[in-house]
């Protein structure tokens, strides 16, 4: 009697159900489009952001005010704060255009794509803030009966870009965070919409056997047996390849016995589907012939688990 035959060189793989078709293969993409796109479902974040930026903007044309005053220029402080919520009010504008950009990042790939990406974010950004922030300011001051002038030059578009671009990144970082939340969030409602048994057990009659990143996904109906050895467990497919994996084989008999694989022997499990014959010994032991021609044997104290296949398989 022989347990098996020569096989490729055994595979060190780890095992993992195969349930990516109850939720389907690829979740829907976040939705890209408009102002309710950018931050839906996020007002209390977006809130907390206007909150913040308002805060600093107070804080800046406080200490503005008070280095002037320090200086023996004018306190001025209607003026700073004029001057800085003005421009947090564009900039709270331009949140929706900031969401949009780090959703493309999150669904593009490639590092040089998202790069690509951020940088003309960022660049958009500092242009239509500049250009937003001045047309309000002299608008306002129209409307008030004065003027403004934003001494264009070179200097002062550098100047006005720099501070554009940490807070552009700063934002974007935010952003990122409160899309990675919505997606979870997100993730578990539809795990917790899915009904009882789809959660009990996996909708699909396939396994993975996956070593690190690598996967090979196998039928149970291409399994002979499984063999304990050691801290391992061994599977034996009837194409004669074998895949070695962490764990134990009482953790693996529960899996896999609604396949109709089932504990043969002390370190043993044999898919019965798979039986053409079986041959019980006056010991009580038996052998069984799988449908390739390969045998295993099976010991007395599990003949309960194969008694049955006397009745449907002819003796080997």
């Amino acid at each position: 009697m022989t347990d098996s035959q020569d096989a490729p060189e055994t595979e060190r793989v780890e095992t993992v159900w195969d349930q990516d078709r109850a939720l389907g293969d690829e979740a829907p993409a976040s939705g890209t489009s408009g102002w309710r796109g950018g931050i839906s479902g996020e007002w209390t974040m977006f809130a907390a952001i206007a909150a913040v930026a308002l805060a600093i903007g107070v804080v800046n044309a406080l200490s503005g005010a008070q280095d002037a005053a320090w200086r023996g220029d004018s306190y001025d402080i209607g003026r700073r704060l004029f001057w800085e919520l003005s421009s947090i009010i564009v900039i709270l504008l331009l949140v929706p255009i900031l969401t949009l950009a780090v959703r493309r990042m999150r669904q593009a790939h490639g590092l040089a794509i998202r790069i690509g990406i951020a940088a003309v974010a960022v660049l958009g950004f500092s242009a239509l803030h500049i250009t937003g922030m001045v047309g309000l300011r002299k608008f306002l001051l129209w409307l008030a009966g004065g003027g403004y002038d934003f001494h264009f030059s070179l200097a002062v578009v550098l100047y006005e870009f720099r501070k554009d671009a940490v807070t552009a990144l700063l934002l974007g970082a935010t952003l990122w965070l409160i899309e990675s939340r919505r997606e979870l969030r997100k993730a578990a409602r539809a795990a917790a919409s899915m009904p009882a048994a789809a959660q009990e057990q996996p909708s699909s009659d396939l396994i993975w056997l996956r070593d690190g990143t690598s996967r090979v996904r196998v039928a149970p109906r291409d399994i002979l047996w499984v063999a304990s050895a050691g801290n391992y467990i061994e599977y034996i497919l009837a194409n004669g390849t074998q895949h070695l994996i962490r764990g134990t084989l009482a953790a693996t008999e529960s899996e896999l016995a609604r396949f109709a694989i089932v504990r043969v022997h002390r370190t043993r499990l044999a898919n019965l589907d798979r039986v053409s014959g079986v041959d019980f010994k006056p010991s009580g032991d038996f052998e069984l012939t799988f449908d390739n021609g390969q045998t295993l044997g099976g010991s007395r104290r599990y003949r309960p688990a194969v008694a049955s296949l006397g009745g449907r398989t002819a003796p080997v």
